[in-house]
């Protein structure tokens, strides 16, 4: 008996989907005995399983599969774990202060990379991540920025990069932070609105204290609620270049489905429609399926042609996050 077409396909997928689970899985337990980020011990052990995501091996379709339709899944379910409720409990003053962080960085990547001899593509993929949410940022404007032969290339390089310099600011910002004076709230603001990923903010404010903590965790995820607006007008400024260059026939889609997603599901949790324990399945199932597609990308991506990326990129790197961290603290100080 023939096999539907999406059996078919459930098919051919299924290696490729189940090796990216399976490294994933192995990163998640790494990370808990041995206190290591997560996603980058997904990262590494892909890139170390490269040979399974090479064309006509049977986990390539499901590789590339996992690292495009289980990253936007992963980036849509964030929605949940985001209100207006959270926007108010911080006071707009400091909800401005992050906002105008998030944007300012952008345009400072976009600046600098120009200095640094690189592509408005890259600026906009390392700003971005700089900015929002370090690794699951730099997945989702990946998404929506064109393709090009060094795309995988530069996506892990950043990747790789927030990651490692995530983890050392959440040894050094705490320790700066005590050093200025700050209180449990102004450490919290100043950890949530410069650390890039979403674990390494929660280690470094509960390192501070139980305020400093859920007051990092809280502005966390008001830069997170930047990421459905910003991938949405990097999206239209990309549809309007293309469209301008190629015709109304090459437009990509007006709004990207996992866009849609994050705002559905975000405008459902400021509604309360949400519950609560609902809200922590979806951050959970989200956060498995980014480690999966982050795990993928790794397997899909040769660890040689990451040394082509070069110094520069890495210092550009170090400078937004700089910027970042100059404009928080900045800020704070005018604030008081």
């Amino acid at each position: 008996m023939p096999q539907s077409p999406w059996a078919q396909g459930l098919s051919q997928a299924f290696p490729g989907l189940a090796v990216s689970a399976l490294v994933a899985a192995t990163a998640q337990f790494l990370s808990e005995h041995y206190a290591a980020p997560a996603m980058l011990m997904a990262l590494l052990l892909g890139l170390a399983l490269n040979f399974l995501g090479e064309e006509g091996t049977r986990t390539a379709h499901g590789v590339a599969l996992a690292a495009r339709m289980v990253l936007r899944l992963g980036v849509a379910l964030l929605g949940a774990r985001i209100s207006v409720e959270m926007l108010v409990r911080l006071g707009w003053p400091l909800v401005l202060l992050i906002v105008t962080g998030v944007i300012a960085t952008i345009l400072f990547a976009l600046g600098a990379a120009r200095l640094f001899g690189r592509k408005w593509r890259f600026a906009l993929l390392t700003g971005g991540a700089v900015a929002i949410c370090g690794a699951s940022a730099a997945m989702a404007i990946a998404a929506v920025l064109p393709r090009h032969e060094r795309s995988e290339r530069d996506l892990v390089f950043t990747v790789l990069s927030v990651t490692m310099l995530s983890a050392v600011a959440m040894v050094l910002y705490p320790m700066l932070s005590g050093w200025l004076g700050h209180d449990q709230r102004t450490a919290g603001v100043f950890l949530g609105g410069t650390i890039h990923d979403v674990a390494q903010v929660m280690g470094a404010g509960f390192t501070v204290g139980p305020e400093a903590g859920e007051t990092a965790a809280l502005v966390k995820l008001i830069r997170v609620s930047m990421l459905a607006p910003v991938v949405l007008v990097f999206s239209l400024a990309i549809r309007s270049r293309q469209s301008a260059g190629r015709g109304t026939d090459a437009r990509p889609p007006l709004l990207p489905g996992f866009v849609v997603g994050f705002l559905a599901l975000a405008a459902l949790n400021s509604l309360g429609l949400i519950p609560g324990s609902l809200s922590d399945i979806a951050a959970s199932l989200s956060r498995w399926c980014l480690l999966i597609a982050i795990a993928a990308v790794g397997i899909g991506t040769s660890l040689g042609r990451i040394r082509e990326v070069g110094p520069s990129a890495v210092a550009l790197l170090v400078l937004e996050t700089l910027f970042l961290g100059g404009w928080v603290m900045t800020g704070l100080h005018l604030l008081r």
